[in-house]
């Protein structure tokens, strides 16, 4: 098979994924293979590849927002069938048996294992994964439309259970990148009222298509207080920010994988009155099967950008410079 594969970590502006012909993976117990259609890209793609994550798996394939066709059955497989439409996502390993699993928060499993980070991922023609991590994908949209959901589409649903949003609730949405476009979808259709702030001029506009009461540069323009901030930029330095504009009891829920550091908050001004900082990390298999629920009732519609498997590195710089409104998603077939 053909494989964008990362041999040593370093920053995408050196195409550090080179193409290589691999050996078609097999899949082990209790695993199916699929034959990849298209795999979105995901900022935690970027951390693997330039070293803001430590390496665990080298040489390694990127990619965990799978879409395609099972095409072989591992070993005492029974719940999919071949031929059938499946998802990979981050999360493809956990326990089952240790304190967090038992209590319904598996993504807190300290023996969770991750997709196209610690296991070889979607950059490329096949890919494995175990049948009770793998999601059955509901009609409503297409291979293409269907792979951001899988990791955008799934955080940032984890994102916005987190901000606990009261209902009819202000929502702010700090960096408006592949999750957030995502989530405005949701949050609109939830009812809530949605604000943007991304330091792109494209992304506002996009917010505002897609029904963003307000957008603008900076939080300093914000028209009221917010009920709940969900903050998607790996920007430490955003969070004394986001503490300000929150009202009496408000949120903030932090998305990313990776933050650069927080600086020192005052207790009076950004904590007091019962203000929350909640984290977000990875999501239960719970998650996938309700975003995938819910984002079909939504009528959810990705914004993509489609790229040969071969310009996976284009497409990241593409990324990791705002040069895109939405998600970019590899074609693999």
């Amino acid at each position: 098979m053909k494989a964008m594969v990362l041999e040593k970590q370093a920053p995408i502006e050196s195409a550090p994924l080179v193409l290589r012909e691999m050996k078609d993976p097999e899949p082990g117990e209790g695993e199916v293979r699929i034959r990849v259609n298209a795999c979105a890209l995901c900022r935690t793609d970027l951390h693997v590849i330039e070293g803001d994550l430590p390496p665990i798996k080298m040489p390694v394939i990127p990619g965990h927002q799978v879409v395609g066709e099972v095409d072989k059955l591992g070993p005492n497989c029974r719940r999919l069938k071949l031929g059938q439409r499946i998802g990979i996502a981050w999360l493809r390993h956990t326990d089952g048996t240790c304190q967090y699993c038992l209590r319904d928060r598996e993504n807190l499993c300290p023996n969770s294992l991750y997709t196209g980070y610690m296991a070889d991922g979607g950059y490329a023609e096949y890919a494995t994964v175990p049948e009770e991590f793998a999601y059955e994908l509901p009609e409503g949209f297409s291979d293409v439309e269907g792979s951001p959901l899988l990791c955008a589409g799934l955080i940032g649903y984890r994102a916005l259970q987190r901000a606990s949003v009261p209902k009819s609730g202000k929502l702010l949405l700090i960096g408006f990148g592949s999750s957030a476009h995502i989530v405005i979808q949701l949050a609109l259709h939830r009812g809530y009222r949605v604000f943007v702030v991304s330091r792109a001029e494209k992304h506002l506009k996009l917010a505002r298509e897609l029904g963003a009461e307000w957008a603008g540069l900076s939080v300093e323009g914000l028209p009221e207080k917010m009920d709940s901030v969900i903050l998607f930029a790996p920007a430490g330095e955003l969070v004394p920010d986001c503490m300000n504009v929150l009202d009496r009891g408000g949120i903030l829920s932090i998305a990313g994988i990776h933050l650069s550091d927080v600086p020192v908050l005052n207790y009076e001004r950004h904590l007091f009155y019962e203000k929350e900082v909640r984290s977000v990390t990875a999501n239960t298999r719970q998650d996938g099967r309700e975003l995938l629920a819910e984002a079909v009732a939504a009528k959810v519609r990705p914004h993509v950008h489609t790229f040969r498997l071969e310009e996976a590195n284009q497409a990241l710089l593409m990324m990791k410079q705002d040069g895109i409104e939405g998600t970019c998603v590899l074609l693999v077939r």
